[in-house]
């Protein structure tokens, strides 16, 4: 239900092909195949080829437009991290993200109108520990808004706490989940964040601007928001 950007992984011994391979953009909703023709194949295996697939399409421009907050209208909360926070909102996947202090049970809803493209929830616990923000086993759902060409993600989800399966098509400020406590955290809260393709990193994060004319650059730890 989203594009994806396909390429070549790097290889010394396939240069040639990787240059004329260059990327492909496969166009959501569709089912495609690509077959790859060229002498400098012959003698390879096909599991010696692989491929990088991004999420996203990596051609197009961008357009951002304010979003809904990731909660219920008439809901407040506070927020405990801001963009570039030095604990853990300081990477290209994550500078930009926002943490608000839903408890655990509370509804998550979706910021803008899309297509569900993941969904994580089968994890249970959390942890602080070198370990857990290596390896971040948190529950979470990815949306992909084709009118923006942004995904959303909603993270630190309850076990089983999906209330949508992957190709739902989901409103702005639908009930998609519940909030949770897994993963990497040191309190219960949802990690929100919304990102943009690229070729270099996969999804990256991105700024964003809420309803109500609140930047979200704006909003610092403490702050409260409805």
């Amino acid at each position: 239900m989203c594009p994806l950007t396909v390429k070549l992984r790097e290889d010394a011994t396939l240069q040639d092909l990787h240059t004329k391979f260059g990327v492909i953009i496969l166009s959501e909703q569709q089912d495609t195949i690509i077959k790859v023709h060229h002498p400098g194949l012959a003698g390879f295996k096909s599991e010696q080829i692989s491929f990088i697939i991004l999420s996203g399409d990596i051609s197009r421009k961008i357009t951002k437009s304010p979003i809904a907050f990731p909660f219920p209208q008439g809901k407040e909360y506070k927020i405990i991290q801001g963009y570039n926070d030095p604990f853990s909102h300081n990477e290209l996947k994550s500078i930009y993200a926002i943490d608000f202090n839903l408890q655990i049970g509370d509804t998550v809803t979706s910021a803008d109108d899309g297509y569900v493209v993941g969904v994580i929830e089968d994890y249970k616990y959390y942890g602080t520990t070198k370990q857990w923000r290596e390896n971040d086993k948190s529950n979470f759902i990815t949306i992909y808004h084709p009118h923006s060409g942004l995904f959303t993600q909603y993270v630190h989800l309850h076990h089983k706490g999906s209330l949508v399966k992957v190709g739902d098509r989901v409103m702005k400020r639908q009930p998609i989940g519940i909030s949770g406590m897994t993963g990497f955290t040191t309190i219960a809260h949802l990690h929100f964040n919304v990102k943009s393709p690229s070729e270099a990193h996969n999804l990256v994060s991105t700024e964003i601007d809420f309803e109500n004319g609140i930047k979200g650059k704006d909003l610092k730890r403490d702050d409260w928001v409805k």
